[in-house]
């Protein structure tokens, strides 16, 4: 039991140090790199400005593509248990 829960912090660590290295990277690149020159040797690091409204809207249409998908699969399956418990009701 305490061996999962070591495993636990460390994963939930690796997470918390992989978002805030994400955010510190979308903040930096978001606010502060316009205001640096274009031939600044910084500017190799990060993409063009514009993916950084494409990436946030691609992962927001996707992450809605994800959850409907899933209530979808839910509903259809929960409306099959219904129909299965009616039709079991209904032989009897």
């Amino acid at each position: 039991m305490a061996a999962n829960n070591a495993l636990d912090r460390l994963v939930g660590l690796a997470m918390l140090i992989l978002a805030s290295v994400v955010f510190l990277y979308y903040t930096v690149w978001t606010l502060l790199m316009p205001f640096v020159d274009d031939n600044h040797p910084l500017q190799t690091l990060f993409p063009p400005r514009v993916w950084a409204i494409r990436i946030p809207v691609i992962l927001l249409l996707l992450g809605g593509a994800v959850v409907g998908s899933f209530l979808s699969v839910v509903m259809i399956r929960s409306n099959r248990k219904k129909a299965a418990k009616a039709k079991a009701a209904k032989a009897k």
